[in-house]
């Protein structure tokens, strides 16, 4: 698959690249970026680790690891990390994280609308789901207000900062998406991803 560029109103996705090590540590070593994450922050030494394998990713075949940077429009500074993963049936989980100065204006809405962007019409994708801590009533906003519907509880899905958290799930299917004005994703290598006809 070629490289991911995808494009929004605000915003883009771009591939990890070595250069994003400082300001992705700004974000997962930052302990109120971090709050409401599944680990604790992180070193630098493990962000090192995070982008290489990020990088490592992009050139899997096939491709089921889509760790990716969020950027302003037109600009190349990573201000966020967002990440999609595929799993069977046509479906994937997502996740991101953005720098503090990001928060509050609009950017988490616009990151879950370029990876579903990524997720449905780049690869072809039926359903995708992602999953938030119960305390963290800003990512319920974000993901209610791109068009995600709350599914659920997990019990003791995670364990961080010495203790079991519940997780609380979200959905949304390829034909409930509506997609926002400016998105781009000529960016990106298509594919059918077993996809029916008709979208």
């Amino acid at each position: 698959m070629t490289p991911i560029h995808l494009s929004g109103p605000k915003l883009a996705l771009r591939e990890v690249e070595p250069e994003d090590v400082d300001d992705l540590l700004a974000i997962y070593g930052d302990p109120e970026a971090t709050r409401h994450l599944s680990f604790e922050p992180r070193t630098r030494e493990q962000v090192e680790a995070i982008t290489n394998r990020s990088i490592a990713s992009a050139h899997a075949a096939p491709r089921t690891e889509f760790c990716l940077a969020v950027t302003a429009l037109g600009e190349h500074r990573l201000i966020g990390y967002a990440r999609l993963a595929t799993e069977p049936q046509q479906a994937a989980t997502i996740g991101f994280a953005l720098h503090q100065a990001a928060w509050g204006k609009g950017h988490g809405t616009e990151t879950v609308h370029l990876l579903f962007a990524l997720g449905f019409d780049v690869l072809g994708l039926h359903r995708i789901w992602a999953a938030r801590s119960p305390l963290n009533e800003a990512s319920a906003r974000t993901l209610l207000r791109a068009g995600m519907t709350e599914d659920g509880r997990i019990r003791d899905h995670v364990f961080v900062h010495g203790t079991w958290r519940d997780s609380i799930t979200y959905s949304i299917l390829e034909h409930e998406w509506r997609p926002i004005d400016g998105l781009e994703t000529d960016g990106a290598a298509k594919s059918d991803g077993g996809r029916s006809p008709g979208r």
